[in-house]
């Protein structure tokens, strides 16, 4: 693979998780969720981590020679920009997305072994997050972007996705 730093971002259900897992496990290049360092995972509910131990978690990822970062944020993520030989935004069509979401907070309920305790709220509030997202967080990511533009690739298939890490 001729990259080996990657930041894949996307919509919630547009399959980060799985594209950053499937490039991780083929190219063995080690995968990091950023919910594990947004989210304060000591905490059943969902509770911010600080702002210094967010910085510091992902200051230590980026030392790295190479690594995988998927999640939805943008605004605390200019390092991880910078440092990223491309950037992936999954183009997943909305529907597609929601419907994933269901079928997470579904498997969550009815696994059990998933260790937040997912409320019905929380899937109406990320499923209308989710809603706004293209026309808004997306938006705004560009915006913040726009001086790493030149790697930026959009992709709506791991195949694609694939074709451009290689290229």
């Amino acid at each position: 693979m001729k990259y080996q730093k990657l930041h894949i971002i996307g919509g919630p259900g547009s399959g980060k998780s799985y594209i950053a897992r499937r490039l991780s496990e083929k190219y063995r290049l080690p995968r990091h969720d950023l919910d594990d360092i947004f989210w304060d995972r000591s905490h059943a509910d969902y509770i911010r981590s600080g702002d210094e131990a967010r910085q510091r978690n992902l200051e230590s990822i980026l030392e790295n020679e190479a690594w995988i970062i998927e999640g939805v944020y943008y605004k605390w993520l200019e390092k991880s920009f910078e440092g990223a030989d491309k950037i992936i935004v999954l183009d997943t069509p909305v529907l597609l997305r929601q419907w994933r979401i269901l079928r997470r907070y579904l498997g969550y309920k009815l696994s059990r072994s998933h260790e937040k305790n997912e409320t019905f709220a929380n899937l109406i509030e990320l499923m209308s997050w989710n809603q706004k997202y293209d026309r808004d967080n997306l938006v705004r990511f560009y915006a913040f972007s726009k001086a790493q533009a030149h790697k930026i690739v959009v992709c709506s298939s791991f195949s694609e996705v694939e074709k451009a890490v290689n290229e």
